[in-house]
């Protein structure tokens, strides 16, 4: 993963503006542990699960999920992260080009209001599993105060480690992998051990909607992080690999994925209700012994905090793209207190923990999918970014195109999203469209990607009003002709 320059210390202090070359020392096998912290999270065991309970799928099936999910979804992370080496800023920032100074304003809102869902389930997500942990150990039951404390310390946790930075990151997500790694080997242990395989393999084959549906599912999360990518690789040098950086993120993310996802499978076997437990966390102390299971919940809850610290961290820049003139440290701190009151609300009030995230998931995937089809095709075309023009708001930059907006990508964005919600249902709401072949196998965002992609790609090209800076010799990107993109 890449860092910060080594004079700026402990703590990130650089925001919006372009990295320069001489900072950019960054390697891409740090991507690898990058991406498995991103994914150490006891939700995908309950998603496991669930395509065992919901889905209806057998081992095989849910073999093939874990495979193809990470895949799709984290190849997608990788490749628009190869913008993030071309133009050392961040996702949103580099967005400036695509949508223009006031266009990428729109999908910039949209993205940054989504992620404070995702910081919220992982916040749940990691009280509840202080929660477990203090039954487990102490016999001290969950109540209203109690929720409140834990909350608080896992949102400033988070708080600490995002507003630190990315040397933070690198060095929590590196321990985090190796300790997850290793006790996760302990529980599959424990499982092969345990297990009635016979009814595990005996389960018969459920439908082929299902398994495409389940894909869908599990994909969803790896895509909430597309437009996260290029915040992790632009500390990268221009001649970074592009290929080895796709493949450092789908081998980090699918490290993790696959065998999370099998083993929720194989303990929904013998604990059907596992998938629709109100709590998500706490199965784990009752499926593992106190020994295996405490230690398991406190390395998964350092995990939690880093996939929200990471979030957190790519949510400060995307407030500064919407103009919150602070630093990004300060800004993660108005999605930390977002994060608190929702989850709060989330583990109070809320009737079904998994149904409110699975609807989440979903709509989140259909929203960052249109932005992901319009800056998937601008990089196919941009192989450089203009650094002064990016930060430069007013109507002197160079992408303010037509009154600050590039209307072919806002165009193609706004009626992709609208087409995607039509193919989208989830708990509270159903798109006109959700019973069709596309909406019944939750392809809803897949099928925003293609068509955001398409009505971009055949509107007349955006013009900046300068031309765009090209690399010296020095550093052309080697990728280009193993990596066409």
């Amino acid at each position: 993963m890449p860092h910060a320059s080594e004079s700026e210390g402990a703590i990130e202090t650089r925001g919006l503006e372009p990295v320069p070359d001489s900072e950019r020392t960054g390697h891409v096998r740090q991507l690898f542990p990058t991406w498995v912290a991103a994914n150490i999270s006891v939700l995908l065991l309950t998603m496991g699960a669930g395509l065992i309970v919901f889905n209806g799928l057998n081992f095989w099936q849910v073999l093939v999920v874990g495979v193809a999910a990470p895949l799709v979804s984290y190849g997608i992370v990788g490749l628009i992260s190869i913008a993030g080496k071309r133009g050392g800023s961040p996702g949103m920032a580099l967005s400036r080009a695509v949508f223009g100074q006031r266009g990428n304003l729109f999908p910039g809102s949209l993205i940054w209001v989504a992620r404070w869902g995702w910081e919220t389930i992982n916040a749940v997500t990691g009280a509840y599993a202080v929660l477990t942990v203090l039954d487990l150990l102490f016999g001290v039951k969950s109540n209203t105060t109690l929720i409140v404390v834990t909350l608080l310390l896992f949102v400033a946790g988070t708080f600490l480690v995002s507003g630190l930075g990315i040397n933070a990151l690198r060095v929590c997500s590196k321990w985090s992998t190796y300790l997850f790694g290793a006790f996760s080997v302990l529980v599959l242990v424990h499982l092969v051990a345990n297990t009635d395989w016979s009814a595990v393999f005996g389960k018969p084959a459920g439908s082929t909607a299902m398994l495409v549906a389940g894909i869908g599912t599990v994909a969803a999360g790896g895509i909430s992080w597309v437009p996260s990518g290029p915040d992790f690789t632009r500390y990268l040098p221009r001649a970074a690999s592009g290929r080895a950086m796709v493949g450092s993120t789908v081998g980090g993310a699918g490290i993790v994925v696959l065998p999370m996802v099998l083993m929720g499978a194989v303990m929904a076997v013998s604990t059907p209700d596992l998938a629709s437990a109100t709590d998500p966390v706490a199965f784990i102390g009752q499926i593992l012994p106190m020994w295996i299971a405490v230690p398991y919940l406190l390395i998964a809850l350092v995990g939690m905090l880093l996939i929200n610290s990471m979030s957190m961290y790519s949510a400060g820049f995307t407030a500064q793209t919407l103009g919150i003139k602070v630093p990004r440290a300060w800004a993660v701190s108005v999605n930390a207190v977002i994060s608190l009151v929702f989850g709060f609300l989330l583990m109070v009030v809320a009737t079904s923990f998994i149904g409110s995230f699975i609807s989440f998931l979903t709509l989140l995937a259909v929203a960052f999918s249109a932005w992901i089809g319009v800056f998937g095709v601008d990089m196919l075309r941009r192989r450089t970014y203009d650094g002064e023009a990016l930060m430069d708001t007013t109507r002197t930059s160079a992408y303010w195109y037509r009154g600050g907006f590039a209307w072919q990508a806002m165009t193609a964005w706004a009626l992709a999203l609208l087409v995607g919600l039509l193919f989208t249902k989830v708990d509270w709401f159903a798109g006109p469209l959700a019973s069709t072949w596309i909406g019944k196998n939750g392809l809803g965002w897949a099928a925003t990607i293609v068509l955001s992609a398409a009505l971009y790609a055949v509107l007349p090209r955006t013009r900046s009003a300068a031309a765009e800076p090209v690399p010296s010799a020095s550093v052309e990107e080697p990728e280009s002709a193993a990596l066409s993109i």
